[in-house]
């Protein structure tokens, strides 16, 4: 079942909402009294409607195997938190929650009994609720649906910017506020006074263990942009050579494994080697038996979650592993999550340090500039691709050009440079 983008705007309010009732309960119960939970001011907690929308993308087509969609909603939904959890620690430098004290935790950002209770959840609403949320929705004239959206996501947006505004002021040590809001009149003055004052009160209500810091930042040091966006390149140049390799040893012919149509890049290769770099980071230093237990675990989470994306987005598939034992409907398999795995303990332990010591070498008059240009070159890459893979995709289906782009679409990557570029591809 593929949900409407209509719909998903629902099931994100819906949700958002019952996560902020389930929140302010808890907390109720913890404290004896009420407390506001949400990252935001109004009565909604985001991250449980980011992860009730991924469910709705990425895992209905699993509900014919109840265990498999209790595995993906587990697996799934803590991503997300763990993600969620990692992006607010760096806008404050400090955890917004905690789960350091159970059992099988995760730096404290996800826990096992937080992940099983996603997983039964996931069930629930794909099985169950989001059924009976969707025959809800359908009551309500889209003219009306539509008017309601534009509303919440109006004030969301609001909200969200009087958020930012108390977070920055959260972050500043005394006095720097009063210097950065200098010199944007008297109005922005009242209402850092204001506003964001009472919203900076009720997020250390809610979050006690929110302080102030501040650090500097320096170029490739640590996890940081630069150090990422290099990594990015290199792993998508790296894993794009090892797939065309293993293929070469493994089917006994060279051919393509690009994500691009420029270029030996395979961008699932650069995005995992970042993604990977950026959680596991700060756990180079532990076993191997967890860094292997992460990787497995994310590596085929994050596999799966591309190979869906691909397919809903451009309508094909770039791989199939239907014919490898022990796979999930054809996305991804087993041996190769292990690999995964393997990748995750060979790549902290001893490619990233190689790695990082030379990319910490570039000078930083070289290195911000290459960086950036290497981002514009990846963008425009990545946009011609997905330009000229629908392009591919509509012709496969007879449907002639109807705009310009979509004749030069025809004529830069026709049919026999699309097929040397991606000789696997299949379409739905």
């Amino acid at each position: 079942m593929l949900y409407s983008f209509y719909q998903l705007l629902w099931l994100y309010m819906i949700y958002s909402f019952a996560g902020w009732c389930g929140e302010v309960i808890l907390a109720a119960v913890k404290r004896h009294r009420f407390v506001n939970r949400g990252a935001v001011s109004g009565p909604v907690c985001p991250v449980y409607g980011v992860g009730a929308a991924a469910v709705a993308v990425f895992l209905p087509e699993l509900r014919g195997n109840i265990f498999f969609l209790f595995l993906g909603g587990m697996v799934l939904n803590t991503f997300v938190e763990y993600v969620t959890g990692r992006l607010m620690e760096m806008a404050l430098h400090k955890k917004w929650w905690d789960y350091s004290e159970e059992r099988f935790n995760l730096g404290g950002y996800i826990c096992l009994k937080t992940s099983i209770i996603w997983g039964l959840c996931s069930v629930l609403m794909i099985l169950f609720l989001n059924p009976l949320f969707l025959k809800l929705i359908s009551l309500i004239p889209v003219f009306w649906g539509e008017i309601i959206l534009w509303v919440f996501f109006g004030l969301l947006a609001v909200d969200f910017l009087g958020t930012v505004l108390a977070v920055w002021g959260l972050k500043k040590k005394k006095g720097r506020m009063d210097q950065i809001v200098e010199g944007l009149g008297r109005t922005s003055k009242l209402l850092e006074n204001t506003m964001t004052r009472k919203l900076q009160a009720r997020m250390i209500k809610a979050y006690p263990n929110l302080v102030k810091e501040d650090k500097e930042e320096v170029f490739a040091a640590g996890c940081g942009f630069y150090k990422l966006v290099s990594l990015f390149f290199i792993g998508a140049f790296l894993g794009d050579v090892t797939e065309t390799v293993f293929c070469r040893f493994t089917m006994g012919r060279w051919m393509s494994r690009s994500s691009v149509v420029f270029g030996p890049f395979s961008i699932v290769w650069g995005l995992g080697c970042a993604i990977l770099t950026w959680i596991l980071y700060r756990y180079r230093e532990q076993s191997d038996r967890r860094l292997f237990l992460c990787g497995t675990i994310l590596g085929g989470a994050y596999e799966y979650i591309c190979s869906v994306f691909t397919e809903i987005v451009f309508g094909t598939v770039f791989w199939d592993y239907s014919k490898i034992p022990f796979n999930l409907g054809g996305r991804i398999n087993l041996l190769y999550c292990f690999f995964w795995g393997f990748a995750a303990i060979i790549w902290m332990k001893v490619i990233y340090p190689f790695l990082a010591k030379w990319i910490e070498k570039i000078p930083i008059r070289i290195g911000k500039p290459l960086c950036m240009i290497m981002v514009i070159f990846m963008s425009v890459n990545i946009l011609l691709s997905g330009l000229a893979l629908d392009r591919y995709s509509k012709r496969h289906d007879g449907l002639p050009a109807e705009s310009g782009i979509a004749e030069l679409m025809d004529d830069w990557f026709p049919d026999p440079y699309m097929e040397r570029v991606y000789p696997n591809i299949k379409f739905r």
